[in-house]
């Protein structure tokens, strides 16, 4: 058998659709799982690992989402401004309070490739802390996520 990479057709190639994912509810991983599941365009039969075949993703009610365990208080997000003494650090309760969207950014990049394309699919991610969003003209499909075990 002759290995050779697959390279995905023009031909087969479809137009990127709009997914909507509710995370209300639903546990940080599962949606972040999903939504780069997507925007890879792993679940398509034409699928490449080196092209950009993925969809476009919204996610709403992302105040919303559920941390399971301790992670709300022990869980903690970190940045640096660059500068001497530029170290942040803030617990994942404080940041989905001031800004939720972060979470759920930093959930997703963390499960996409580290190469050229993570920044192309992050650009189609768009995530709104309630349950209003401006991509009704798109016709997003609903994505359907599993609840807790034995629910």
């Amino acid at each position: 058998m002759e290995k050779s990479t697959r390279i995905a057709n023009p031909l087969e190639v479809q137009d990127k659709k709009w997914y909507l994912i509710d995370a209300e509810g639903k546990t940080l991983g599962k949606v972040s799982v999903e939504a780069a599941r997507i925007l890879r365009g792993k679940s398509k039969v034409c699928y490449t690992a080196h092209q950009d075949l993925g969809d476009f993703v919204v996610i709403i009610n992302a105040s919303k989402i559920a941390l399971t365990g301790n992670k709300l208080t022990d869980k903690k997000y970190y940045r640096h401004s660059g500068y001497p003494g530029g170290f942040k650090e803030e617990r994942a309760k404080d940041l989905l309070g001031r800004k939720p969207e972060n979470v759920l950014i930093h959930s997703v990049k963390g499960m996409l490739p580290k190469n050229k394309l993570s920044n192309i699919y992050l650009t189609r991610l768009r995530i709104y802390s309630g349950a209003e969003h401006q991509h009704q003209a798109q016709s997003p499909l609903e994505v359907s996520l599993g609840g807790r075990h034995g629910a």
